[in-house]
């Protein structure tokens, strides 16, 4: 099997790299070593996965174009009994792949060649993001899984690949918040801004006596608890789907861009100077469009997610 293993110990900030081009795999652990993370490298889809099923790393690179076993099957594989973030690589460019790498169960989407700085803005970005706990894991172990973001510099090492792509700079990274992702509890990190009061609102209730209860239309969500029902039924939703409808119903009828959206995805909420991408507001549509069938929204008479068109999204009207 084609692991390279480089730690002993169980708790370790680890980093799983499945790539079969050699230089490319060579570039990327240079780059995560000095992010500080222990690194296992595989050079097909096979390996990946049980490296990734043996030592629970907090982000995996994956390629997508590779022999056998592709990374979009690869990525749909992990998401079966792993909760590592996911950062799809590849030379296509298509908004096509995009979308399929992100339905896969991706949580971000470079493509080839791309600058080491670039990549680890992202991961920085990714690690502020707080993930779920699972039942039986407790908090205080997620929490310890993803330490502070390493500042480090990193070296500017060239890419295999061909026409340059623009770097995005790279945010001073602070102190990640506690990470874990199962499937129902998510939550959004970055408070959507103030509301405003004269717009019909998402109406803050208890349960059992506890605050920090939203509730619309029969939509009920706690941020804190990452907690989410609909008419009384626990919500299946990935972490990021959780992010974005806590946001929309957060800010109630004020409408929220695609970028806005997408900066949020990437822990960096209403930073203008960080660049948006096309496919990032296409990602943040694939994710709206699956919330939207999960809660049975209609796209023409919406109850909860109210489509902007050209613009972004607001909190449908309550019910009357």
């Amino acid at each position: 099997m084609g692991i390279t293993v480089g730690y002993e110990a169980q708790d370790r900030r680890m980093a799983v790299i499945i790539e079969d081009d050699a230089d490319i795999r060579h570039l990327l652990e240079s780059v995560l070593t000095q992010a500080g993370f222990d690194v296992i490298a595989t050079s097909n889809g096979h390996d990946g996965i049980q490296a990734v099923r043996a030592y629970e790393p907090i982000v995996t690179t994956l390629d997508v174009s590779m022999p056998g076993m592709d990374g979009f099957e690869v990525a749909k594989r992990l998401r079966t009994f792993s909760q590592t973030y996911i950062v799809m690589l590849t030379a296509r460019d298509e908004e096509i792949d995009t979308l399929q790498g992100l339905e896969a169960g991706a949580d971000d989407y470079l493509t080839k060649p791309f600058r080491p700085r670039e990549l680890r803005a992202r991961i920085d970005a990714m690690l502020r993001r707080p993930r779920m706990a699972s039942a039986d894991e407790p908090v205080a172990a997620v929490a310890q899984a993803a330490p502070a973001a390493v500042v480090a510099p990193v070296a500017e090492v060239p890419v295999v690949a061909a026409a340059p792509v623009a770097a995005a700079p790279v945010a001073q990274a602070p102190a990640a918040r506690s990470a874990a992702e199962p499937s129902t509890r998510t939550g959004a990190h970055a408070a959507p801004g103030a509301p405003d009061a004269a717009q019909p609102a998402a109406r803050e209730t208890s349960e059992d006596g506890g605050e920090g209860w939203i509730e619309h239309n029969g939509l009920r969500l706690n941020r804190e608890m990452r907690l989410a029902s609909l008419e009384g039924k626990d919500l299946d939703l990935t972490r990021t789907e959780f992010d974005l409808l806590v946001a929309v119903v957060e800010s109630k009828r004020r409408v929220r861009t695609k970028a806005d959206l997408a900066l949020l995805l990437r822990g960096e909420s209403y930073v203008t100077a960080y660049y948006v991408t096309e496919a990032d507001k296409r990602a943040v549509e694939v994710h709206m469009g699956n919330l939207r069938k999960k809660l049975g929204d209609s796209l023409t008479t919406p109850r909860w997610l109210e489509t902007v068109r050209g613009v972004g999204y607001r909190l449908a009207a309550p019910d009357e």
